[in-house]
C-alpha cells in the first residue's frame, strides 16, 4: 500500500481557506456556486481548486463533511433518548431542517442516495446511509415501521420532504407536518 505524503505547510492552507471559501459560497449560492468565485475567494487559481476538489462533488463534501457527521452522529444520541419509532421520526425531522438551512446539504443528501452514482459511496454517503439504517432496523424490530422499508428509501424520502417544505414556504415550516403524513404510511 503506497504512503501518503503529508501536505505542505502552504497547501494545507491553500486547502483550508478553499474550504473556508466553498462553504461561505455555497451558503450564498447554493451547490451550483462558481468554481471559480471559490477559486478567488481564497485567493487561490483554478487549477489550485481542481488539485485539491477535483469535482465540485468533492469540494461539497469536503466543506459539509463535518455537519454531516454530526447529523449522523444524532442518530445515535436520539436512538438513546426515545423509542425507536419516535428517534427515527426525529432524526428524520432534524435532518430536513439541516437540509433546509444549510444550502447544499440537500444536493449531499440527494447524490448519496442516488442509484448508480460513485457520489453514493462517499464518506458523507456512507454515514449518513449507516445513520437511516440503524434507526430504521431497531423501528422495524419495535414493529413501528414495516418491515420492507428500506434504510436508503428513508433517505430519499427526508430529501423529498425537504425539498416539499422549501417549496412550500422556503423555510421548512412545514417538515413536522409533511414528515407526519410521510410517516403514516410507513406504518405496519
Amino acid at each position: 500500500m503506497p504512503q501518503v505524503k503529508p501536505m505542505r505547510a502552504d497547501a494545507r492552507r491553500n486547502y483550508e481557506r478553499l474550504l473556508k471559501a466553498a462553504a461561505a459560497a455555497f451558503a450564498e449560492h447554493g451547490e451550483n456556486a462558481s468554481l471559480d468565485d471559490i477559486a478567488k475567494r481564497a485567493g487561490v487559481g483554478s487549477g489550485t481548486l481542481y488539485r485539491h476538489f477535483p469535482t465540485r462533488q468533492a469540494l461539497l463534501e469536503a466543506a459539509y463533511v463535518d455537519r454531516i457527521e454530526a447529523i449522523a452522529a444524532r442518530a445515535d444520541e436520539i436512538a438513546k433518548e426515545l423509542p425507536p419509532g419516535e428517534a427515527l421520526v426525529e432524526w428524520l425531522h432534524e435532518l430536513c431542517v439541516g437540509t433546509v438551512q444549510v444550502r447544499g446539504l440537500k444536493a449531499l443528501l440527494g447524490s448519496a442516495v442516488t442509484d448508480g452514482s460513485s457520489a453514493a459511496v462517499t464518506a458523507c454517503g456512507t454515514s449518513m446511509k449507516g445513520a437511516a439504517a440503524r434507526l430504521v432496523e431497531a423501528a422495524q424490530h419495535e414493529g413501528s415501521l414495516r418491515a420492507d422499508v428500506e434504510p436508503v428509501e428513508i433517505l430519499r424520502l427526508a430529501h423529498g420532504v425537504a425539498t416539499a417544505s422549501e417549496l412550500a414556504d422556503g423555510q421548512g415550516t412545514h417538515i413536522r407536518r409533511y414528515l407526519s403524513l410521510l410517516t403514516e404510511g410507513l406504518r405496519p
